[in-house]
């Protein structure tokens, strides 16, 4: 634990700083999240993998499933993409595909171009005519995100961000909030059978006391455990690149040691 903390620590402080870094609230994320609950959606227009305009009224009569993405991230955003698909998979084999559709937005622009989600989605073995990646123009990714209710904010090494898909009605309003990096059949698949069946809003989740937790870098926060993920990746490039700097300090200094004992030599 000591060990973990302190490669912790090491990795805040060498981290290079921004002036576009925001500190990530947790509760307030939550707040948001749940705060448009109910509301119906604003009327969209995002480009799908070809570049073709795609309006999110377009979706209208069905329900949807929305998560948001960055294609920069290596770690929590395709695991979470991964999980995703196995709970669509799921809602498939009992609802049948025609029944509801799935869009994954990329919010880090102009970086998640059409071109970036396509090649992500194949990646991540998605290749389902009910699922599509759209990508916002940049001046709309932070009314787009707070429609949503998706809180992100910029760090040195990438985004934080809630985990969540948002689950909308056929009439384009919000009905629920799923939140984690996992979904089990009966997260995504019970809020679907629902909305299939005509079921009424349910009441908004009640807010509980969430402990504010020290940030780390390149981390996506869930709600469900309360607590933030860190990228692994960043954290072995580090100790990849710590180990080299000593590795060769090491070498110097041995260098260093000889070349000083050999002036001590006589006849040297």
């Amino acid at each position: 634990m000591r060990t973990r903390l302190t490669l912790l620590a090491a990795l805040i402080v060498i981290a290079p700083s921004t002036s576009s870094a925001q500190a990530f609230d947790p509760t307030a994320a939550l707040r948001a999240s749940q705060a448009v609950v109910g509301q119906t959606l604003p009327d969209y227009t995002l480009l799908d993998r070809a570049g073709r305009p795609v309006r999110l009224s377009s979706y209208r009569g069905k329900p949807l499933l929305v998560s948001f993405i960055y294609t920069g991230c290596f770690q929590i955003c395709p695991v979470t993409t991964r999980a995703l698909l196995l709970s669509v998979k799921a809602a498939q084999d009992g609802l049948g595909s025609d029944h509801f559709n799935v869009v994954s937005i990329g919010f880090n622009q102009p970086a998640d171009s059409p071109q970036a989600l396509k090649s992500f989605a194949a990646q991540n073995g998605i290749n389902y005519a009910n699922w599509e990646f759209l990508s916002p123009h940049a001046s709309i990714v932070a009314s787009l995100a707070r429609d949503f209710g998706f809180s992100y904010a910029a760090t040195p090494a990438g985004f934080d961000h809630i985990l969540q898909v948002s689950v909308v009605d056929a009439q384009g309003r919000i009905y629920r909030q799923i939140y984690g990096e996992n979904f089990s059949g009966d997260m995504l698949g019970e809020p679907l059978k629902q909305l299939i069946s005509d079921a009424p809003m349910p009441n908004k989740v009640s807010l509980s006391a969430i402990l504010e937790r020290v940030r780390i870098l390149c981390t996506t926060y869930d709600p469900v455990t309360g607590e933030y993920r860190v990228n692994n990746g960043l954290a072995l490039e580090v100790a990849g690149g710590l180990t080299f700097l000593i590795a060769i300090a090491w070498f110097f200094l041995l260098e260093w040691r000889a070349q000083r004992k050999s002036r001590r030599l006589p006849g040297a």
